[in-house]
């Protein structure tokens, strides 16, 4: 199973021209409105993918709960942990400029009060993914981490948004997944090197784990002890990029858990994240397993895998 612990959003999303510069007022081509959130998205990618996926987070006793939720449902994922509480819903103010590049503001309400004890004991093992994110406390990552490790469960980090993160929680970490923003983050409150095949091999040797840092279209670096990796990205059209680094995070967790390989992990998050960007929106950007696999399977040879 996947276990996600993360964030839950509602997606407000105009479409501009380009980016607002300020004290601009700029005239919006579109408007949509998403479930999203990048524990809720990534829950949803990994669902879709094939994975068997429980959500643990928090929503507000508001309107924005019930459609953020609503793929999670439609979609199969087990929400039966996420709570209601006494604070507004998440959202997320989303722009999309006409190249496909995105410019996001969050706004956490609920997804500060997420709680590490939504998950059960009886749902972490050795035969458990859980994925944890940066839209939730610190602290709470940590005690799940804590709590999943000691269980034999594996821990995927997706370290988004950049913020600090604990010496204790990397350590604690099967795979950190990052982008060139976060890894530079990462790199300079952790003494770590700030080039992705530096830093990648170093947070190996120094936590244990693997580390992937995504390029976008240009794919993927990553390392873990005594093997490193580099994938391609396939050649698409953007239209959104949002939503796919959370869809490379959900396929990758659910490739892991079935026992894949990592070289066929990798390729599977980055066709997912890839495919993603073809469509507008999140959650409803992210690909299924018909799509994801004859696409990772050309990504897979065409990866290089050499000693670490």
């Amino acid at each position: 199973m996947v276990v996600v612990f993360g964030s839950i959003n509602l997606d407000l999303v105009a479409r501009v021209p380009r980016f607002v510069q300020p004290g601009e007022t700029l005239a919006a081509v579109a408007f949509a409105m998403h479930p999203g959130g990048k524990g809720a998205n990534q829950a949803l990618a990994a669902a879709r993918a094939g994975a068997q996926v429980a959500l643990a987070g928090a929503v507000g006793r508001d309107a924005f709960a019930a459609p953020a939720l609503a793929l999670l449902r439609a979609g199969g994922v087990d929400v039966s942990a996420v709570r209601a509480v006494a604070a507004p819903t998440g959202l997320a103010l989303i722009e999309v400029a006409a190249s496909g590049d995105n410019r996001i503001v969050i706004v956490a309400g609920a997804n500060a009060h997420a709680d590490a004890d939504d998950v059960g004991d009886d749902s972490l093992g050795p035969s458990t993914v859980v994925i944890l994110q940066q839209e939730i406390p610190a602290a709470a990552n940590l005690m799940l981490a804590t709590r999943a490790r000691v269980a034999g469960a594996r821990v995927v980090l997706n370290a988004a948004p950049a913020r600090a993160v604990e010496t204790a929680l990397l350590d604690l970490v099967s795979i950190l997944i990052v982008n060139e923003t976060e890894m530079r983050s990462l790199a300079a409150t952790g003494d770590l090197p700030a080039e992705p095949g530096a830093f990648t091999a170093a947070f190996a040797r120094r936590h244990g784990g693997m580390a992937v840092v995504t390029l976008g279209a240009q794919g993927a670096i990553a390392a873990k002890p005594g093997a490193r990796y580099t994938l391609p990205a396939p050649l698409v059209a953007a239209v959104d990029t949002t939503g796919a680094g959370d869809a490379f995070v959900g396929a990758l967790a659910a490739a892991v858990e079935r026992g894949e390989s990592l070289r066929v992990a990798l390729s599977w998050g980055i066709a997912a994240g890839s495919l993603a960007c073809e469509h507008a929106g999140a959650q409803p950007s992210l690909p299924h397993t018909a799509a994801i696999m004859p696409l990772a399977a050309i990504l897979e040879s065409q990866a290089i895998v050499r000693p670490g």
